[in-house]
């Protein structure tokens, strides 16, 4: 069966690039015109989709940190480079415990399950004073709760004294 049998004409997208990239030798490095210009002198029959992609391999190798991106110039990194971080908050440092300790068991989380042996707890008696004049219960303040009630205006007596 010949359906495994793949006709490659040109190497993979990566490798052209950094083919362009050695031969441009760009000190600032190389846009992605003048890339695209000479992977096409060099493999002339590419299909349509070149440019498309051209960009798609570029912006995935500058993600995965396999180019640098500066001034709309990309760069291969310098073997001192340091490694590209990924977004967000790097990972705490983990510390490794000398030989022969074992770790303690994690807290469970949550609130604690009741225990079903336990005595059942008594339940709270409510007083039964006869409230005063149905006054709310003053706060430590000396203030009843909540907003205060409207004052209603007395009315005016309209006469002649």
């Amino acid at each position: 069966m010949e359906t495994e049998h793949v006709n490659k004409i040109h190497p993979e997208y990566p490798e052209m690039i950094y083919e362009a990239l050695d031969a441009l030798q760009q000190k600032e490095g190389s846009n992605k015109s003048s890339i695209s210009k000479y992977i096409e002198s060099k493999y002339g029959n590419l299909n349509d989709a070149h440019s498309k992609l051209l960009t798609y391999h570029l912006d995935r190798m500058k993600q995965t940190g396999e180019l640098i991106f500066l001034k709309n110039n990309y760069i291969k990194p310098g073997p001192d480079a340091p490694p590209k971080r990924g977004r967000g908050r790097p990972p705490k440092p983990k510390t490794t415990l000398p030989q022969g300790t074992e770790m303690a068991a994690p807290k469970p989380r949550g609130r604690p399950k009741k225990d079903p042996n336990a005595p059942p707890t008594p339940k709270k008696v409510k007083s039964t004073i006869a409230p005063s004049n149905f006054a709310a219960p003053v706060s430590k303040t000396g203030r009843p709760r909540g907003r205060p009630r409207k004052i209603k205006p007395q009315p005016a007596q309209i006469g002649v004294e």
